[in-house]
């Protein structure tokens, strides 16, 4: 079994892209390269990963490019291109010339329009997703799978994943709405579902019984082989550790067949973003 981390984050901050980084997330506030990654992917067997976005800007994309051309396990990138500008489509056909490059992903969560997604402008990049076979990472909040759903109707063809479980609110404890939603888009479509992230939602005190509605939830409602493990290091650190995280999935995972974690823990990641 290939194992994957199907999400995280690499960033040189002198670089200048990352607007949301500030001296206040103390933990993650400084340079992380595949050098840093190395040790925790070798410690607890992790084959292969995919380098996600952390920036809205095409340099960054590029930049993740030459990281993944000079790393062996780095198998992918998933980008960002301004979506609505004149020469998206281009740029996304520039950018696809890379055999690392495997989708895009806007930064939702972070907009002022909850109904961004929606937008008929976005059309013809999703359109052309689609055409070359790429993906599309939905990085939305609770308040955003209404609208979700909506755009995944109108454009059934487009291979999704939802990351981070859609950040329910574990701290607060409400998540029947975020249940309900989750469940109509596992129902509704075909998209696919990141099992990464939650900690950070869970609040200072958590136990893998904070995350255990969310994840059984997630593995419920999806089943594994539209579920993927992602780490979201090193965001991850500002709730905990590379190896807590995987030893919690391993736990909410154990009472599920070998051919399901086999799924979850590689082989849904390597069958949607195409990793040999």
């Amino acid at each position: 079994m290939m194992k994957i981390d199907s999400h995280h984050h690499l960033w040189t901050l002198a670089r200048g892209d990352y607007s949301w980084m500030t001296p206040d997330l103390g933990p993650i506030y400084r340079d992380f390269t595949p050098n840093d990654l190395a040790p925790h992917l070798k410690a607890v067997g992790i084959d292969k990963t995919i380098l996600v976005q952390a920036a809205d800007t095409v340099a960054e994309t590029e930049f993740m490019l030459e990281l993944a051309d000079s790393t062996d396990w780095i198998a992918g990138v998933i980008g960002w291109v301004d979506m609505e500008a004149s020469d998206a489509v281009s740029t996304l056909t520039r950018l696809a010339r890379n055999p690392h490059f495997k989708g895009i992903r806007p930064m939702i969560q972070g907009l002022d329009d909850d109904d961004w997604i929606l937008r008929p402008a976005l059309n013809p990049v999703f359109d052309a997703l689609i055409e070359m076979g790429l993906t599309f990472d939905a990085l939305v909040l609770p308040k955003h799978l209404p609208q979700l759903l909506k755009r995944l109707h109108q454009t059934p063809g487009l291979r999704c994943v939802i990351d981070h479980g859609a950040k329910p609110d574990l701290a607060g404890g409400n998540i029947n709405q975020w249940q309900t939603d989750m469940s109509r888009l596992a129902v509704g479509t075909g998209c696919l579902c990141k099992l990464s992230g939650l900690i950070t939602e869970a609040g200072a005190d958590y136990t893998i019984e904070t995350i255990r509605p969310a994840a059984a939830h997630i593995l419920d409602q999806f089943g594994p082989d539209r579920v993927m493990f992602g780490s979201d290091w090193p965001v991850l650190n500002l709730a905990g550790t590379y190896p807590d995280w995987i030893q919690m999935v391993e736990d909410l995972t154990k009472e599920h067949s070998e051919a399901a974690q086999d799924a979850i823990w590689g082989g849904t990641a390597a069958r949607f973003y195409s990793i040999d």
